[in-house]
């Protein structure tokens, strides 16, 4: 049966705290992609430094139990901030649901929780639109991770990509906050690309410029690429790295930057930058396949942008074979705005009861949809 186009509002914001993404998409689910609208809102100061601050105090299910009032307090400001912006666009444009993913500030799959800041409910009220919201909880109820859930909508762009060499394997590489790897099927079958967490991506380095400068992150890598790499502590921290089987997603949480103690800020962040592309190279050379010809790796997300870090990671990648890096944006997708899309596109795929999740991307045991849908029209 063929489906209704839905104008789905993506919102997202990702481990930077910054600000919120946000992308309309005309779309069905499955294969149609048209592009509405994008923007960028910066988070006010008072909401940004809420947010850090209770990012910095959750460590484990006990502190949300304990900082419960000041996450509600919290939670209440970010939603009216997000309604703010639906208003405005909504005297321009027709907007049939919003996805919204909210602020992650605890991911722990191995204590079944992945908690994100966002009152789906309020929200729907006061904008007076379909709504879906805490996307990952269905996952994580089935045994998943919840996470990586962008996998499915690489896979719609890789079929606009449609790369013409068929002995080529396709990989997107979102460096976030976190890194991911989404592996594309040959056919482009949803239930055989692979998703997995590989490593940090923009979390340690910020989090080092954030504590020792007034910037919030390293831009272009322009302060990395001014310091000294320490290799005895980069040495000494890759030998101590706990290097997980990738079956696990992973949080800010599960690194850890006390091994810079004692560098300078130059020095410091020159390391942990090069701690992060040992990682992530080191996630991408796990799943490169042996039996292609060509490797492309397409990158997306705020990392795409760090020059620097993207060629300390090419220094590790096995050169076994060729291998050619893109950003998304040259093939016309904008490289901002991926995530913000993706959740878009998994509002309708959650609006329309189609997997969001699959066995070979968050490990859980069925393909399933996920997403509460709340409609307080």
């Amino acid at each position: 049966m063929e489906k209704k186009l839905l104008n789905c509002l993506g919102m997202m914001s990702g481990t930077s705290m910054d600000g919120v993404d946000i992308y309309m998409i005309k779309i069905d689910g499955e294969n149609f992609f048209e592009k509405i609208i994008d923007k960028y809102y910066e988070f006010p100061d008072n909401l940004y430094d809420g947010l850090i601050k209770i990012r910095e105090t959750i460590n484990s299910k006990e502190d949300l139990k304990i900082q419960k009032k000041e996450i509600k307090n919290l939670e209440k400001k970010f939603t009216l901030f997000h309604a703010s912006l639906i208003e405005d666009l909504k005297s321009n444009f027709e907007i049939d649901v919003v996805g919204f993913h909210g602020q992650t500030i605890f991911h722990s799959p191995k204590n079944k929780i992945s908690f994100q800041i966002g009152d789906g409910n309020l929200l729907s009220q006061l904008i007076r639109k379909k709504v879906v919201f805490n996307f990952r909880k269905n996952d994580i109820d089935h045994s998943g991770q919840g996470a990586p859930l962008t996998p499915v909508f690489h896979n719609l762009i890789s079929k606009k990509i449609n790369e013409k060499n068929r002995n080529t394997s396709l990989y997107f590489i979102n460096i976030g906050g976190i890194t991911n790897l989404t592996k594309i099927d040959k056919n482009f079958d949803e239930d055989f690309m692979e998703g997995y967490d590989i490593g940090p991506g923009n979390c340690l380095i910020d989090n080092w410029v954030r504590k020792n400068s007034r910037f919030k992150y390293d831009e272009n890598g322009k302060i990395a690429s001014l310091g000294k790499l320490n290799e005895l502590t980069l040495n000494q921290a890759i030998d101590n790295f706990e290097f997980n089987d990738f079956k696990n997603s992973l949080d800010i949480n599960d690194f850890d930057i006390s091994f810079l103690r004692g560098l300078d800020f130059e020095e410091g962040c020159a390391t942990i930058t090069e701690f992060t592309a040992y990682l992530i190279a080191n996630g991408i050379n796990n799943f490169r396949d042996r039996n292609t010809d060509l490797d492309l790796f397409i990158i997306c997300g705020g990392g795409r942008k760090n020059n620097f870090l993207i060629n300390r990671i090419k220094n590790y990648i096995y050169n076994e074979k060729r291998f050619i890096i893109k950003n998304v944006d040259d093939y016309e997708f904008d490289g901002d705005f991926i995530e913000s899309q993706a959740f878009g596109y998994l509002a309708a795929r959650s609006i329309y009861n189609l997997p969001i999740s699959f066995p070979k991307t968050t490990r859980c045991l069925k393909s399933i949809s996920g997403g509460e849908i709340v409609n307080n029209n």
